[in-house]
Parts: structure tokens; sequence; C-alpha cells
């Protein structure tokens, strides 16, 4: 645990997701919350979005990370917090273009979740 998932629209065409992806899940095992074997993320790009109602050159990336249910609000806030500062440090800044950044976490039903790991 945990399952980050990070979505961005296509229209950033500077940014990286692969980079992304490998600073978000150093800042999550920073975090000490967890085994670096445990953290898993995946990057899921959108052709199709919507931002406001106006006009205007605008994108976003927004992060979910789904951990077991257990953890106090400061290591969530701080969780939060650390992936948010590394997402921005990968995010080349655009000319004339607003690029809004989130992260939320949520928590997976601990008496519900399943999890086998196949060693080769």
């Amino acid at each position: 645990m945990p399952h980050l998932t990070l979505e961005y629209t296509r229209n950033l065409s500077d940014f990286d997701p692969t980079v992304a992806l490998a600073a978000i899940n150093a800042a999550a095992f920073d975090s000490g919350l967890f085994g670096e074997p445990d953290i898993k993320s995946r990057a899921i790009g959108l052709d199709c979005f919507q931002i406001g109602v106006l006009p205007g050159a605008r994108g976003f990336i927004h992060i979910r990370i789904a951990l077991l249910a257990g953890r106090s609000d400061e290591e969530r806030q701080h969780l939060a917090e650390a992936v948010l500062a590394a997402l921005n440090a990968t995010v080349n800044r655009k000319k004339g273009m607003e690029i809004q950044l989130s992260v939320e976490t949520a928590d997976l039903d601990r008496a519900s979740y399943a999890k086998a790991v196949i060693d080769g």
C-alpha cells in the first residue's frame, strides 16, 4: 500500500508522467509510512476534460492516494503535502497557461482489501 493514481490533461505537452511517478513514489517512500515495494503508481492521460466554463489555456494534474484505513489525519496531511511538493517540482511552467495541481488521500476498507504477491 498505497496505490497512487495520477491523472493529467494531455494538453500539458511538457509534462513527463514517468518523471512525476518516480518523484511521487520517492516522496511516498520518504514519508516513512510505506515499504519501498508496497508503493504502486500509475498515470492516466486525459484527452477529454473540461476546466471551468470560460475558454482559456488550462490543465490539471490530480493524484489520488488510496491507502488502508487507519492513518492519522496528520500522517495523511504530511503525505499529501510531500507528494504535492514532489509533483510541483516536475511540472514545467508554461507562459499563459494555468495548471492546477491537487492531491487527495482516500481510505481503502481494510476488512475487504485482499492482496497476493507472486514471486518468480
